[in-house]
């Protein structure tokens, strides 16, 4: 614990005890003892010429005595007492051992000695009545009483010992002058006295209480204006009547003395000047101060050359006396230059990007809000581009946070030096930015501006060490053509971005109306597809997965439908982005995933049921507890759901998705990598995802059986690695009978497609694998043919040595279709040449005849590009 210093009582001023309003008692209140002190100290300034005066009285008494020669027994005794107790009052007042007591026993004792001599100077009155008449007499009478008079005066501080002065006097005058009038006027004078006496002593005592307040107050008010003006940024000021600084807080004054500039005894207005750029100091203060009026909150800054900004708040009111006379003014102020500067940075943060130093959206909304706004004369044109960066998540996993913030540096530097002073460039948030650019309508101009803008983006950059190639996509909206507002115009450039980001990325679209209609569909097939999963509106079906060894189904893929009420059928490819957009992928998902598992429980034991899991979903720590949850329900064992997983789920930290993967395994359930080759296109996640399957995608499949293609290449390259790691593998999307032995003798383990009929509703299925005994029917077109163009045109067509006129009605790279033509049964397998470039005849077999039509296979394929309107003898269309 601290020391603890103890607060004397505080004086009250009420009315006191008498005795201690005499200061004849010990009181615990250092004001009393200070002011009994000083009345001691004040009869002790006097008392050295009262003694003159009383010693010199004595001897004169002694003198005339002695010249009459009529000492007696009581004269002769009361000269040594006039003569000491003078000296003792001296010595009680100035000696120190007797100033060392207390201030009440001083007193008693000081009052005990004047009474004593109030007493001798009684007796001394009543020798001089006794002394001849004459001038002897009235010298010693008058000596006597001017040193009664002389020691009244000097006691009059000291009110007990004045009062004792007087009483004893009064009470000896019956003693010297008997009983009588003389006696009873003393009495009455002395009562009076005392009356008079102890009113003063209490009015002393009460105007010492009220001292002793107003001193607290002053030495209070004293400690917490230099408390205000040490810990905080205010002080205080005061002039006189002439506007001249007379006092100014002494942190200030300091301040001001580093600036070089002494304030007092100049004037105010030679110290400070309004800051002009507040609008709330429309007054001067040369215009208070000569009208005398008060100022409030004024902000002023130095009225002379600072060598920087100071900013601050001044207060002042005139300062009045009681009756009324003007002598300056006062006031106080405090230090607003931290606060300006503040508010400054603040404002700057407000309207600022604090990565970029770009301007932030709020100030991109307020510049396209002034851009826009009316004004006289006609309406300019304005046009506003919305940028978005490709590939700036992969940059942000891969590198790190730090990394994509550099970037995002970069990024701003290029698209200003981009856009220079032809308009206002922003960052929005994350990777998107704004271009607004004021009386720009020109579309040419526009798309050469953005498409400068894309290839400055897309150059590389270099962080850490390594080079990092980005993308950006640009949508842009012109005004009024596109909207009047702010808010209809960043919405149509908006739907400008995602139509360029849908065409492939890395380009600018400009705004149609058609994508605000595609952009409403899609807001009401959202809102309807809040609705379909609580109306029941979804369903599943299922489409084979066959073994390529034994050509039996193993399994089926739940593909989800919707059957909207009034659009009917809506496409996956149409509702599946919008789930995944506005958050329902994971209920939808789910729902799935539990109504793809009961159905699969009712099927024959061996065959699996495979369900796509979205990224989303795949990401939910939730995943593994529904997956238990969805077999565990249906009945159906944990090997025979598949879970179908596409490569976005790399795109995710690595960590996490490790042990989603250790999560599912865990169940036991098996897990196929769906789309392969499609996607993050990286191989060394295969080294630690524990996958069980690999499916091929659909584009790879397309077209490899056409000569030249190298589609088989990648496929076989693509078995090879699967049964490396021990994985199976299914090609979808096979639709031709003649492609399933190609893909069997690619080595896949698994068809899937068209091919073995289209997907089909549970019950369905069961019946049909019952039906078939487990046996996959392939029911696609024997052969696969290349595309092909309807077209109607004549035609060359020589045989053998005849040549003959023929019509063309489709032509693909691999044949053609004629009519016009009647070739028997035996012509089948007869070569034949035919005209398809003018003057330039391609050989051919004839592969079917039939009621006037032929089909020839041409020996080797043919450039469709080589066909073109500028050719004399052009293929129509069919309409």
């Amino acid at each position: 614990m601290g020391f603890v210093r103890r607060t004397p009582r505080p004086l009250a001023p009420e009315q006191p005890r008498l005795a201690e309003a005499l200061g004849l008692v010990a009181t615990g209140h250092d004001a009393i003892n200070e002011a009994t002190e000083k009345r001691l100290n004040d009869v002790a300034a006097l008392w050295p010429v009262v003694a003159a005066v009383l010693l010199l009285g004595t001897a004169g008494l002694a003198l005339a005595l002695g010249l009459s020669g009529t000492p007696t027994a009581r004269t002769v005794g009361l000269l040594p007492l006039l003569a000491v107790l003078p000296l003792m009052i001296w010595g009680l007042l100035a000696l120190p051992a007797a100033r060392a007591l207390p201030p009440h026993r001083r007193v008693t004792i000081l009052t005990t000695l004047v009474a004593l001599l109030s007493a001798a100077l009684s007796l001394q009155l009543a020798v001089i009545q006794h002394l001849p008449g004459g001038s002897l007499q009235v010298t010693a009478f008058v000596t006597c009483f001017g040193a009664i008079i002389m020691t009244a005066i000097a006691l009059h501080s000291v009110r007990v010992a004045s009062l004792a002065l007087a009483l004893t006097l009064a009470m000896l005058v019956p003693v010297n002058a008997g009983l009588g009038a003389a006696s009873a006027a003393a009495i009455v004078l002395a009562t009076l006295l005392l009356v008079g006496v102890l009113r003063m002593a209490r009015r002393d005592h009460q105007a010492l209480g009220t001292r002793e307040q107003e001193e607290r107050d002053r030495v209070l008010a004293v400690r917490l204006i230099a408390e205000y003006e040490s810990h905080s940024t205010g002080w205080f000021w005061q002039t006189d009547r002439y506007g001249c600084l007379v006092h100014l807080s002494g942190k200030l004054v300091n301040e001001l003395q580093t600036l070089g500039f002494m304030p007092l005894g100049q004037r105010l207005v030679e110290v400070f000047r309004v800051d002009s750029t507040m609008a709330d100091t429309e007054r001067t203060l040369t215009f208070h101060l000569s009208a005398r009026t008060s100022f409030s909150d004024y902000s002023v800054r130095p009225a002379f050359e600072a060598g920087g900004d100071r900013w601050w708040s001044i207060s002042g009111r005139p300062l009045l006396d009681d009756l009324g006379r003007f002598h300056g003014f006062i006031g106080f102020g405090s230090d607003l230059t931290e606060k300006r500067r503040a508010d400054a940075e603040i404002t700057r943060l407000a309207l600022f990007d604090s990565l970029t130093g770009l301007a932030n959206r709020q100030r991109m909304r307020l510049s396209l809000d002034q851009t826009l706004a009316p004004v006289t004369g006609a309406r300019s044109t304005n046009a506003l581009l919305l940028l978005d960066l490709d590939r700036f998540k992969a940059v942000n996993d891969t590198l790190g946070h730090q990394m994509g913030d550099e970037l995002l540096k970069q990024v701003a530097h290029r698209l200003q030096q981009s856009v220079g002073d032809a308009g206002l460039v922003g960052r929005l948030g994350g990777d998107e930015f704004q271009v607004v650019l004021p009386r720009e309508g020109n579309r040419e101009r526009l798309g050469a501006l953005a498409q400068q803008i894309i290839a400055a983006l897309s150059q590389p950059y270099f962080l850490g060490g390594s080079s990092v190639s980005i993308g950006c996509s640009i949508g842009i909206a012109i005004a009024p053509e596109h909207g009047n507002d702010s808010e209809t115009l960043i919405r149509n450039a908006d739907l400008a971005l995602y139509a360029a980001k849908a065409d492939g990325r890395g380009v600018s679209r400009f705004f149609r109306e058609e994508m605000l209609a595609g952009a409403q569909n899609r807001k009401r097939l959202e809102d309807d597809l809040r609705q379909a999963l609580a109306n029941d509106e979804f369903h599943l079906v299922y489409q084979p997965v066959v073994s390529t060894s034994s050509e039996r189904v193993v399994g089926y893929e739940a593909l989800l439908r919707w059957v909207h009420p009034t659009r009917g059928a809506v496409s996956p490819a149409d509702f599946i982005p919008i789930a995944e957009e506005c958050g329902m992928i994971e209920a939808i998902g789910e729902w799935v995933l539990r109504t793809a598992c009961a159905e699969a429980a009712q099927w024959p034991d061996p065959v699996r049921i495979a369900v796509n899991v979205s990224a989303i979903q795949f990401a939910n720590p939730a995943l593994p507890a529904i997956v238990t949850s969805a077999i565990a329900s249906a009945g159906l064992a944990a090997s025979r759901l598949e879970l179908e997983i596409t490569e976005s789920v790399f795109l995710t930290d690595d960590s996490s998705s490790s042990h989603m993967f250790r999560a599912l395994k865990g169940i036991g359930v098996r897990l196929a990598l769906d789309d392969f080759g499609t996607g993050y296109s990286s191989l060394g996640y295969l080294k630690k995802a524990p996958f069980d399957k690999i499916k091929i995608d659909q584009s790879f499949v397309r077209g490899a059986i056409q000569a030249g293609n190298r589609n088989a290449a990648i496929i076989r390259a693509i078995v090879t690695l699967a049964e490396t790691l021990g994985m199976e593998t299914t090609a979808e999307g096979v639709e031709q009978q003649d492609e399933i032995a190609l893909i069997r003798d690619l080595g896949c383990s698994h068809i899937q497609g068209f091919v073995y009929g289209r997907p089909g509703r549970a019950a369905e299925m069961l019946a049909l694998f019952r039906e078939q005994d487990g046996a996959a029917l392939a029911v696609g077109h024997r052969v696969s043919r290349a595309a092909r163009s309807t077209v109607l045109r004549s035609a060359r067509l020589e045989v053998g040595g005849d040549t003959g006129e023929v019509r063309i009605r489709n032509l693909s790279a691999t044949g053609v279709m004629i009519d016009g033509v009647d070739f028997p049964e035996e012509a089948v397998g007869a070569e034949v040449r035919i005209e398809l470039v003018e003057e330039e005849m391609f050989p051919a077999v004839i592969r079917w005849v039939d009621e006037g039509r032929a089909g020839l296979e041409f020996t080797r394929h043919f450039d469709m590009e080589r066909l073109s309107p500028a050719q004399p003898r052009t293929l129509r269309k069919a309409g």
